[in-house]
């Protein structure tokens, strides 16, 4: 029973996961379409939003990897190929991504400099905002994959504890027949000797 219910959350998780994976990936295959028609500052800002979709991206498919565990065997297979094409699809946009993100030329445009400038130190820091975003958006589907697992175990162990007492119940009415039946065994031959005393006294 608590088996059923494990595959059954896991399913679901996975399915909001591939979900999100979806729209996310749409997301970035805009950006990507984007990225060669323009140049300079536009073209920095909506690489560093290819980049966050991508690391998002990533994310959910850690997040896959582990749910798709708890599906059954019978129909892992389909999951597995799917989860390997999405694999695929998000290791392509990556190598785009980054071919597109070291063309220093067309990503600085005419200010392109090897000398660390105001707009370097500006990237930097909302690199590591985005960091922290992602940082954050991690631990929250850690914490939402816990409670799912709390959840399961807690509803695993109500299943076990009703099954035992199902146990006890049964253990206790086949006493009781045992019991019974001894009493009427009792009185079957209670009346057979009254029978038998009858008899002889007429």
């Amino acid at each position: 029973m608590a088996n059923a219910l494990d595959t059954d959350v896991g399913s679901e998780l996975f399915g909001s996961y591939e979900a999100e994976l979806k729209l996310i990936q749409a997301e970035l295959n805009q950006k990507l379409d984007q990225i060669p028609e323009l140049s300079g500052e536009p073209r920095k800002s909506v690489v560093r939003q290819a980049e966050r979709a991508l690391d998002e991206a990533n994310e959910l498919l850690d997040q896959m990897r582990i749910e798709k565990q708890n599906i059954p065997s019978a129909t892992r297979s389909k999951i597995n190929q799917r989860f390997r094409n999405f694999e695929s699809d998000i290791d392509a946009s990556k190598r785009k991504l980054k071919s597109l993100a070291d063309d220093r030329k067309a990503l600085f445009g005419n200010r392109y400099t090897d000398e660390p400038t105001t707009d370097d130190q500006l990237e930097q820091r909302q690199q590591l905002l985005s960091g922290t975003d992602r940082l954050g958006r991690s631990s929250q589907r850690l914490r939402d994959s816990q409670r799912i697992a709390n959840e399961t175990e807690d509803i695993g162990r109500g299943t076990l504890a009703d099954l035992q007492l199902q146990r006890e119940q049964i253990q206790h009415t086949r006493l009781t027949l045992l019991e019974s039946e001894g009493y009427v065994d009792r009185s079957v031959k209670t009346l057979r000797g009254m029978a038998q005393w009858l008899r002889i006294g007429l």
